[in-house]
């Protein structure tokens, strides 16, 4: 057993990193500025688009998103029913109605056959989770979507890396949400990014991340004097910190050295328990790319001879540390109260809720910390 407890999902951070957060700080700029600008033209070249947006969660990434498609009460929007409740909680918040999809049980993203069983005169878009870093079936979504007229959000919170047919997860549909919380695959502790071929759109949401206002706090306070501003819109608090971005611009430097980390790792988890008693995550088609964010295994009770939470248990015991992405979102009181969901409904995405376990994936783990997540799994099962 481990002497110290492996922590699950910790960020690998360089010293560049630190270097540029120190930079930020002597010259005292804070708040929204040079840096989270230089991060926004980064990070579009990086996903190959010409607008894009910070913000400071990528969950205000999914909000703004469906705000700035001017949902009203009465609209549905159809997601996933495996996901975080970010997700969900994104389209209430814009005053429209969540409407689920059950899931693919290999690929664990949205089933586009679900998603057209749900298609009503009242859907107004289609809000996707590339689930762990799978890219969905955009294919098959985006003619769903052009076919009814809807629009297309991705959340690619776990799919910076994602492409699907050679094409880059985010730039599908109309909007692109990315997340850098301090378990992703990269990170500026809390943030995130949206991105879209609609300049008008990004404009406006990036209005929306400030108040409303008309003008960016770092051009109001530039050394061309004083900028007047007009509220324009109604705003949120949602914008990003230099003192985030810094870190945002040097994480994204080093995100293929980074992916292929986790690559390796992911390969030598799939080799190592090949044999035992687990369902692994399914294999990618060599014509995409997955992001390797989570690492997921599903404990069948019958077949382990333990539950999925007896085995988190015992793993934590070893000093091990896992997660659980996710239970399915009918499961919670609050949905089930207020939309009266029924987890029978998503066969899928329940049983896959009751039995999934993420094991530790990060390019800060040593071979010493792979070695001992492998020797645990392999302990705990037997």
């Amino acid at each position: 057993m481990r002497k110290e407890m492996l922590v699950f999902g910790q960020p690998l951070i360089d010293q560049s990193e630190i270097d540029e957060v120190v930079d930020s700080m002597h010259k005292a700029w804070l708040g929204t500025g040079p840096k989270v600008h230089q991060f926004e033209k980064d990070f579009a070249a990086y996903k190959g688009v010409s607008h894009s947006a910070a913000v400071n969660s990528c969950t205000a990434a999914l909000h703004l998103a469906c705000l700035a498609l001017d949902l009203k009460p009465g609209d549905e929007v159809i997601t996933s029913s495996m996901t975080f409740c970010a997700t969900v909680n994104a389209i209430i918040h814009s005053g429209a109605t969540p409407v689920l999809a059950d899931i693919n049980p290999q690929t664990l993203n949205i089933d586009p056959a679900s998603i057209r069983q749900k298609i009503s005169p009242q859907t107004r878009a289609i809000l996707v989770i590339h689930f762990a870093g799978y890219p969905c079936d955009m294919q098959t979504i985006s003619a769903l979507a052009k076919e009814h007229d809807l629009a297309l959000i991705e959340d690619c919170a776990h799919a910076i890396e994602t492409e699907y047919d050679g094409r880059k997860a985010g730039t599908f549909g109309d909007f692109g949400c990315f997340s850098f919380y301090a378990t992703k695959n990269i990170t500026t502790g809390e943030g995130g990014m949206v991105t879209s071929p609609h300049e008008e759109l990004i404009n406006r949401i990036k209005i929306m991340a400030l108040h409303g206002m008309s003008k960016d706090a770092w051009k109001r306070f530039s050394d061309d004097g004083y900028k007047h501003y007009y509220v324009v819109d109604r705003g949120f608090k949602y914008n990003m910190m230099d003192i985030q971005a810094a870190i945002g611009l040097h994480q994204l430097k080093r995100i293929e050295t980074c992916w292929e980390k986790r690559r390796m790792i992911w390969q030598r988890y799939m080799n190592e328990f090949k044999d035992l008693p687990i369902d692994l995550p399914a294999e990618i088609s060599s014509q995409h790319r997955h992001a390797y964010h989570l690492f997921t295994i599903r404990i069948d009770s019958e077949r382990c001879g333990l539950s999925r939470d007896e085995f988190l248990e015992a793993m934590t015991r070893l000093n091990i540390g896992v997660g659980v992405h996710y239970l399915a979102i009918p499961e919670h009181p609050y949905y089930q109260e207020t939309y009266q969901w029924n987890p029978q409904d998503y066969p899928h995405a329940a049983l896959y809720g009751h039995q999934t376990v993420s094991l530790p994936l990060s390019p800060r783990l040593s071979d010493e910390d792979v070695e001992d997540v492998v020797a645990a799994v392999k302990q705990v099962l037997g």
